[in-house]
């Protein structure tokens, strides 16, 4: 039983240790409000040219 207790913790150290020297990591739970959305508005954005410039080179590419 008090290897069982000395494993959790050692787990529970090793945890937090990795959390810890992980970076930005957010813990909060889920977020609902406009500064969440500000990310995910300028990834979309980036993403959408790239997917504009790819779509007539794969057209190009199918037409001949």
């Amino acid at each position: 039983m008090w290897k069982l207790v000395v494993g959790f913790i050692l787990f529970a150290a090793l945890s937090l240790y990795v959390l810890s020297t992980g970076g930005d990591i957010d813990m909060s739970g889920e977020k609902h409000g406009v500064d969440t959305h500000e990310p995910a508005a300028s990834a979309a954005s980036a993403a959408a040219p790239a997917a504009s410039e790819a779509a007539p080179a794969a057209s190009a590419a199918s037409g001949s």
